[in-house]
């Protein structure tokens, strides 16, 4: 009985309230563990528990007996469960993350005009990028800070759209090509090392013209010689460049025909990547390929019905394994081709709208995933995509770019970075923070720079009206006071030297002996000695005749010493010795 019961009872005056009770109490724990022991003891001897027998066992369970063909949760493997759930989940995530590297974006402001050229160097530490605004801009990842801005804007080829913006294979030098006649060879920070010439657009054989003669659509270099390129034109011939000879003339030309045999221009261009084919394609829907070292005559392999004619093909990528080509239409499709049986395309894909002639595909570092982008059609709701196909043209994913176009594709091998360009001038850099390196991502965490702080020291003023005068200080004049008096000063104002009168000075000529030293002796000599005309020149040179001979000054005297010693005839006259000779 506790002490509030006690109170209670002595305050109304009896012992207690009858016989006292205690609420029995349950351990459910114990309860549970018992219950499920017993069933899983009744499972191992495969005999079922009674309810009779359970109220034998122990008169404190309530309720039925769990079946036998169930078990009780157990809160150990329902979390050792979920954190398996879990690791798949991010194993799945993980492998994702690792093919696609698309967990972050970063965007790099080109302009307002639609990016037409990307170029990235071996390397992966500079970018080249181009547009149809005539900019070409180089990029600098080592020296870029967070507001990712280029370091160099260039417009090397006029009013022209750039088409064409590639590195060398070893990173120094740089192509581009445009919209005119003339692709333009720079170093790494934009100097022109060399200019292709324009050829003469008279001439109807391609191959007796210096250069192309009309606009330029692609270019190339080649894969392992660094100073050799190509380019593609609408004058339906491929040209072979060397660097130091680009600027008189190209190596070689390759002209393109049709099936037909007629001329056609030609789109793209591209090298194998053993340097063992140069394949081009034609605005036919054609695609050829020549031997690199020749001979160009005739194409060693040729498809005529590879895309729809008149629909310009705007990109053709070979594989490492220099068998596989992929080719991207401008009648909107992607196809697959293998080389060594180039008659019908191994794989092909439909449906992809293109837009722009520059639109390209290209291949991850593994090549076992092909990137290409597609044009926003003019639908309210249309948005390009950059999508991803393996060999077979299966699509593995899609990334959409709202009201923008994906233009330009780059799949960095040693970034592990996708770069696109995008038709609102934006260049996007899709990459992962566990498995891209370098590239954009340095620049993140770097502080942007500001203006260097300018120290001024303003030394004060003290006022000494009552000082001496030579210990008074200069009165603070104003800025047109100090200039006026400047102004007077003739070495602070460089002051020009005036004009000298008279007979000069210093070597300087008088202002009227005229503007050369011819016209100052003709004053000096000539005109202060004149000679009297009165007088007889004759007479006026005879009278120096026996002061040079007792005194010669010019010419005698050069050979004194030299001079023969004259020997005169002796006897009658010459003239009476020349009639007895004759």
């Amino acid at each position: 009985m506790s002490k509030e019961d006690e109170d209670i009872s002595a305050v109304m005056g009896f012992s207690g309230f009858g016989r006292s009770k205690t609420a029995r109490k349950f351990d459910i724990d114990a309860m549970f563990k018992e219950t499920l022991s017993t069933a899983q003891a009744s499972q191992v001897k495969d005999k079922p528990q009674t309810l009779e027998e359970n109220e034998e066992e122990g008169d404190d369970m309530i309720g039925p007996p769990i079946p036998v063909n169930l078990s009780a949760p157990n809160e150990e493997e329902e979390e050792g469960k979920e954190e398996e759930e879990e690791e798949e989940m991010g194993e799945v995530d993980d492998e994702f993350e690792k093919r696609f590297p698309l967990t972050n974006e970063v965007v790099m402001d080109h302009g307002a005009k639609p990016v037409s050229a990307l170029g990235l160097d071996p390397a992966g530490a500079r970018l080249i990028t181009g547009c149809y605004g005539y900019d070409v801009k180089l990029w600098d990842f080592g020296g870029m800070d967070a507001t990712l801005n280029c370091f160099r804007t260039l417009t090397p080829c006029g009013s022209h759209p750039i088409c064409t913006a590639q590195y060398n294979h070893t990173g120094e030098l740089i192509l581009v090509a445009s919209g005119n006649a003339q692709a333009i060879v720079m170093d790494r920070d934009g100097q022109t090392v060399a200019e292709c010439p324009k050829g003469w657009q008279y001439i109807a054989d391609m191959t007796n013209t210096n250069g192309h003669i009309s606009m330029i659509n692609n270019a190339c270099w080649h894969p392992f010689h660094r100073d050799q390129f190509i380019t593609c034109s609408n004058d339906c011939t491929v040209r072979i460049w060397e660097v130091e000879e680009a600027a008189k003339k190209q190596k070689h030309v390759i002209k393109s025909r049709s099936k037909q045999g007629k001329k056609t221009p030609i789109t793209t261009c591209t090298y194998s990547r053993d340097g063992k084919y140069i394949a081009g394609a034609g605005i036919d829907g054609s695609i050829a390929m020549w031997k690199g070292d020749g001979p160009y005559v005739r194409p060693s392999l040729a498809n005529y019905n590879a895309h729809v004619p008149d629909t310009e093909t705007s990109c053709l990528c070979f594989a490492h394994d220099n068998h596989t080509l992929v080719s991207r239409g401008g009648d909107s499709t992607l196809k697959v081709w293998d080389i060594r049986k180039f008659r019908d395309p191994v794989s092909t894909v439909s449906d992809l709208f293109n837009h722009y002639s520059v639109t390209d595909c290209s291949f991850n570092p593994d090549e076992t995933i092909i990137i290409t982008g597609t044009s926003a059609q003019k639908q309210k709701d249309s948005t390009g995509e950059l999508l991803f196909f393996d060999r077979s043209l299966n699509q593995l994913h899609k990334l959409t770019t709202p009201d923008s176009s994906v233009i330009r594709t780059l799949w960095h091998p040693k970034l592990n970075q996708i770069f696109i360009g995008c038709s609102s001038g934006d260049v996007k850099v899709f990459f992962s923070d566990k498995y891209s390196h370098r590239g954009p991502k340095m620049s993140l965490n770097k502080r942007k720079r500001g203006r260097a702080d300018i120290v001024t020291s303003v030394g004060m003023r003290v006022l000494t009206p009552h000082a001496l005068p030579m210990f008074r200080d200069e009165e603070m004049k104003t800025l047109k006071r100090q200039r006026q008096k400047e102004r007077k000063d003739p070495i602070l104002s460089h002051k020009p030297a005036l004009p000298v009168t008279g007979k000069g000075v210093d070597g300087r000529v008088a202002s009227g002996g005229g503007s050369s030293i011819g016209a100052y002796m003709r004053k000096m000599v000539a005109l202060e000695k004149a000679v009297d005309k009165d007088e007889d020149p004759r007479e006026a040179l005879l009278k120096y005749a026996k002061i040079s001979e007792e005194n010669p000054m010019y010419v005698n005297p050069a050979y004194k010493k030299t001079q023969p010693v004259p020997v005169f005839q002796e006897g009658g006259g010459g003239d009476s010795d020349d009639e007895e000779n004759s």
